[in-house]
């Protein structure tokens, strides 16, 4: 084998997205796989193995990065638990991989995955401290800090979408009420609106006054949730994926009228809010980063 390659997993509630990756980041080939449902951690261990059979049939690739949705263990290994799978706590995902494919395994949160993805070959490639809200099903978070993923003390660190919003709010699966989360994922906007995302950003794009009014509301929203990450932070850059940010013009503006009210200048020096550019692949682009980088392959 000339050059080296790793697989590089994202998992997500409907779908399992796997894909071969050289060292600058070429996907050489990748596979879409639907996720068992209920998706318990035998089943989906089943059909990722199965997967990269299919994605590697030759046993080419040296290394396997994983992105789950939830929290890993500091050191890659655990899966400590996915809030919207069932059945998901403390699963010992890279040992398990490891055993049925003999290939070093690394698993991380799959928003901090695709934070990576953003870092390495995205919308944060200019930036050493970045953030990244995935807005998504639920709402996910990615510290980059001097270039590198933050993760804290435990690994857990960066669950963006988590912080307090509206005491008074709806409850969210983590416990805390009215969390971000509950103002703005798809599963908020549906609450709110009775509408899907792209439905709500066709009718925007076509004009339609409601929609518009909606959006202005959702960015005001974000805003004020952001306003909290930036005076922490300090960020050169607000990085936004996920399913929603394909209607990111029309809630911009209200995004950045709230962070200009809020937030001192000193806090907030040319900040910049951009979309990210990877979008559906970014999990498992920065799942495969991950590998690299754990392995120290050259």
């Amino acid at each position: 084998m000339d050059k080296p390659e790793v697989i590089g997993i994202d998992i997500g509630g409907t779908a399992i997205k796997l894909g071969r990756f050289s060292q600058d980041g070429t996907c050489l080939k990748s596979l879409t796989v639907g996720t068992p449902q209920p998706a318990k951690p035998e089943s989906v261990l089943a059909v990722i193995v199965d997967a990269i059979a299919q994605i590697d049939p030759d046993n080419q690739t040296i290394a396997i990065g994983v992105g789950t949705p939830g929290p890993a263990d500091a050191a890659g290994r655990i899966a400590k638990i996915a809030i919207n799978l069932p059945g998901w706590h403390d699963i010992p995902l890279a040992e398990w991989l490891e055993t049925k494919t003999g290939k070093p395994t690394v698993i991380a949160n799959d928003a901090n995955c695709a934070g990576v993805a953003e870092a390495w070959l995205g919308a944060g490639r200019h930036f050493q401290h970045f953030i990244l809200l995935t807005l998504g099903t639920g709402v996910g978070g990615a510290i980059i800090l001097d270039g590198k993923l933050f993760i804290g003390h435990q690994g857990a660190a960066g669950e963006l979408g988590l912080i307090s919003f509206n005491p008074d709010g709806p409850m969210c699966n983590s416990g805390n009420q009215g969390s971000l989360e509950q103002y703005a994922s798809v599963i908020a906007i549906r609450r709110r609106t009775g509408k899907e995302p792209a439905e709500l950003g066709a009718l925007a794009q076509a004009g339609d006054a409601d929609a518009l009014a909606f959006w202005q509301e959702y960015g005001r929203d974000l805003g004020i949730g952001l306003v909290s990450l930036i005076y922490v932070l300090t960020p050169q850059a607000i990085v936004i994926g996920g399913g929603v940010s394909a209607s990111f013009e029309f809630f911009l503006p209200a995004v950045k009228a709230e962070i200009d009210q809020r937030v001192m200048p000193t806090s907030r020096t040319k900040l910049e809010i951009l979309p990210a550019e990877l979008g559906n692949s970014a999990g498992m682009v920065g799942a495969a980063k991950l590998a690299w980088q754990k392995f120290n392959i050259e």
